[in-house]
């Protein structure tokens, strides 16, 4: 396959990830104080609206390989690309909380959906030497969303205001889709329900390998809950907490974004250096760093925090990957499916916690930075405990028989 047949799928997996995550999950933090300020929703209402988001992103997670599987990949994607339109243009519409909840938890559905499908769909039609450059270039649809966020939101809001912003990244979306449609990734039948190299519904591997991947999938999962802060809160943070203006939160969210391209990018070749575990501790450390950079109250550590944040925080799933491959080996896909599903379960629970326990504490940003340092902190002390397990199984390594 040449090159160019490579970055079609590739490319329009990119753009569902960012319309999936950069946008219509992440769309939202750098909305957050902007929405408090104009009255729309209080701090802690906004903080609950970040909550059902990760709750619908969890529950697409798990639709997302049934829905391709009764309607294709293809348009399991549209459909997905469709409700992330729909739902942010319905923002738009101050009609009170209770109408936010469902559309916020809907962009959260679709960004599951979308998330779930784009990576392993591309990855089904790209040759196995191959894939490793496609994964980036589908994974760093992420951060370069959260870029195209950081950067149109301020000049939304000058010209339009919040409904101008919403309006306005309902319509980033659809050109995404526009590009992205005739460039689907189309897999056969068995490949399209994730039956090839793990994607999700893989045949199981050896069972064998998956009580070495309990320590991993905990890390994972408990990292996911670390990050809900800087995923939610680092933006209002910047504005409500430091003072900053809602463009200069923008700027720190654009911050996050840089610094998730540079993780994600960093990740797949560190973990090649020094091996997937390894790399994975250091980059739960890196979040460690990051998670209490934010608690410092000097505006440089703000924006060192936001930049390592996104690293970290993006880029962890790379070299997660490639600790599942260590670990499992042949059951690799399978492992690395359950590692996902404790990340959004655990996001998903921390998220309603963080939002009450914001509101109970009068909108305290330190209340739930610091329970997410401590959760961070515990994340890296169980990754650090795999350290001290045998050696990878001989059976990890890809088709081409180089070691994962």
């Amino acid at each position: 396959m040449s090159a160019a047949g490579i970055l079609r799928p590739a490319l329009a997996g990119a753009c569902a990830t960012g319309a999936g995550n950069g946008l219509a999950r992440f769309g939202f933090v750098p909305l957050f104080p902007a929405m408090v300020a104009a009255g729309w929703v209080g701090g802690g209402e906004a903080a609950l609206l970040g909550a059902v988001n990760l709750a619908g992103y969890l529950a697409g997670t798990l639709a997302g390989w049934p829905l391709a599987r009764a309607v294709g990949v293809p348009r399991a994607l549209d459909a997905a690309m469709a409700l992330v339109v729909a739902s942010l243009a319905a923002c738009a519409a101050n009609l009170g909380l209770w109408w936010f909840v469902p559309w916020r938890t809907l962009a959260g559905v679709a960004g599951g959906v979308l998330m779930a499908l784009a990576g392993p769909a591309v990855l089904s039609v790209v040759p196995p030497p191959r894939r490793g450059m496609a994964s980036g270039v589908v994974i760093s649809g992420v951060g370069s969303g959260v870029m195209l966020v950081s950067l149109a939101v301020p000049v939304l809001l000058g010209r339009g205001g919040l409904p101008g912003a919403w309006l306005g990244l309902a319509g980033l979306v659809a050109a995404l889709w526009a590009f992205a449609h005739p460039r689907w990734p189309r897999p056969a039948a068995g490949e399209a329900s994730g039956d090839r190299d793990g994607a999700p519904g893989a045949a199981v591997a050896p069972a064998r390998a998956m009580p070495r991947m309990v320590r991993p999938l905990v890390a994972y999962g408990i990292s996911g809950a670390g990050m809900v802060a800087p995923m939610v809160y680092l933006a209002d943070l910047a504005v409500r907490g430091r003072g900053l203006g809602v463009a200069a939160g923008a700027w720190i969210w654009l911050l996050f974004g840089l610094g998730g391209v540079a993780g994600t990018l960093a990740g797949g070749r560190m973990s090649d250096r020094i091996g997937g575990r390894r790399a994975f501790v250091l980059w739960l450390l890196v979040q460690v760093a990051a998670v209490g950079l934010c608690l410092a109250p000097a505006v440089p550590a703000l924006t060192a925090g936001a930049w390592l944040g996104g690293f970290a925080g993006m880029g962890v799933t790379a070299v997660a990957l490639a600790a599942a491959r260590e670990r499992a080996g042949e059951a690799a896909g399978l492992a690395f499916a359950r590692m996902t599903a404790s990340y959004a379960v655990a996001q998903a629970a921390v998220g309603f916690v963080l939002a009450a326990l914001f509101a109970a504490t009068g909108e305290s940003h330190a209340a739930v930075f610091g329970a997410c340092l401590a959760l961070s902190a515990v994340a890296a002390a169980v990754a650090a405990t795999d350290l001290r397990g045998p050696p990878p199984p001989p059976d990890a390594a890809d088709r081409t028989g180089r070691p994962l």
